[in-house]
């Protein structure tokens, strides 16, 4: 449920560990969350009898992959592993949701899956109708606590966009291919200038946003994916909530950044030709200056950090190492076909939850729409005050018109 007391698991070892702070009270750092999720063998590798290389211990949070001819596993250790069997309804509840409730109290968060082309980063993140992933479920989560919470007001905004080429795309907009550019202040960090955001009422409307943004993002056929997508997608959830504190509105707003990498590809595996071939060399470099970055945020001597190598990095600033709650999600194959990938990808992960960030409460940010709504309602119930008292009738006809001000501008709240 949504409240105030929910705790954010910290990991045993790092300082500010133990039971996160109420969020009155200034969080101290706290190092990203990292899942491993190994998907099951595919039709293919089971027909082409490929063996599995990879051995989950969900008790122990270990991962062992042993290499083709070796008797000798190497091992990793995460916050949580899933294995095969796993569902969409377990990790989300035990990983995802605690993350969900901080983002309705005013901290930002960001879900992000990471890993090889093909293995479940986007079966993680959106699922299909009968096991939906992060995105629908989170959905569902922050309308069934706004409809159980008393005393707040809510104001959900949802946006949808793509980077394709490190080129930003809005996949919201008519024209989804125009091409967008960054900007970056002190109050809000570094996001899309001109980006198009929905207010969302309902579990229904959201999944629309959703849908739309999915029909204009860019995939295609590879031998390693039927349905790969081409580009790094990133769904935005900004969520403003208004309380009465001492007389006074208090507003806090969180942002929650859903992002379903590309995968990394080696073109001798997917045959990527062409525009695809194009495609796939963009993707790779974007996803080296993702680990650039995070080596430089952990290695402990680096002097800068190089957010600005790409498009990408600079839009999940905030995000890893900055003023947010991250989980990542490293997603794996278990076939032996894929081992090289595969230890790739947990060396990366490994490397990652040695990142520390600082979120904090956004508490009256110059730029909530709340505030914004609220400054209109009352200079049109001025407005029509005015012409109220001026008018035959006087205060019965001023009362009338407030009431219907009220009730046209109350439902964007």
């Amino acid at each position: 449920s949504s409240g105030i007391n929910a705790e954010w698991p910290l990991r045993p070892g790092f300082e500010g560990m133990g039971k996160s702070k109420k969020p009155e009270l200034k969080p101290e750092s706290e190092a990203i969350q990292v899942i491993i999720r190994c998907r099951p063998l595919g039709s293919k590798e089971i027909h082409d009898s490929r063996k599995s290389c990879v051995n989950v211990d969900k008790s122990r949070g270990a991962i062992e992959v042993t290499k083709p001819g070796s008797s000798e596993p190497k091992t990793f250790s995460f916050d949580k592993v899933y294995g095969p069997s796993s569902t969409q309804d377990e990790i989300y509840k035990e990983v995802f949701h605690i993350l969900v409730d901080s983002v309705l109290e005013g901290y930002n968060g960001t879900i992000f899956a990471y890993g090889q082309t093909g293995t479940g980063k986007t079966h993680t993140m959106q699922g299909d109708a009968k096991n939906p992933g992060v995105i629908p479920r989170s959905f569902h989560q922050v309308f069934d606590a706004i409809k159980e919470s008393t005393g707040k007001e809510y104001l959900v905004r949802a946006s949808y966009l793509e980077i394709y080429q490190d080129d930003i795309r809005d996949l919201l907009s008519k024209d989804h291919k125009k091409k967008y550019e960054l900007k970056e202040t002190p109050d809000s960090g570094v996001s899309v200038k001109d980006l198009s955001s929905f207010v969302v009422k309902s579990v229904k409307e959201i999944e629309h946003v959703m849908n739309v943004g999915n029909n204009n993002r860019a995939t295609a056929f590879t031998d390693m994916n039927d349905r790969s997508s081409r580009s790094h997608a990133i769904f935005i959830t900004t969520i403003e909530n208004c309380q009465i504190i001492g007389g006074e509105d208090k507003i806090r707003v969180g942002k929650l950044n859903m992002v379903d990498l590309a995968g990394s590809e080696r073109q001798s595996k997917t045959n990527a030709q062409g525009e695809r071939f194009k495609e796939a060399t963009k993707i790779n470099l974007s996803l080296s200056a993702l680990g650039n970055v995070i080596k430089a945020l952990v290695d402990g001597t680096s002097t800068h950090i190089p957010y600005r190598d790409s498009k990408l990095t600079r839009l999940l600033q905030d995000s890893l190492g900055g003023n947010s709650r991250t989980v990542m999600v490293a997603n794996i194959g278990p076939a032996d076909f894929n081992y090289d990938e595969t230890i790739t990808t947990l060396r990366y992960a490994n490397r990652a939850k040695n990142i520390k960030n600082k979120p904090k409460i956004n508490e009256d940010p110059k730029d909530a729409l709340l505030r914004q709504f609220q400054s209109e309602i009352e200079r049109l119930k001025k407005m029509l005050e005015s012409r109220g008292s001026s008018a035959p009738g006087g205060s019965g006809d001023k009362k009338e018109k407030s009431t219907d001000c009220d009730s046209a501008l109350i439902p964007l709240l």
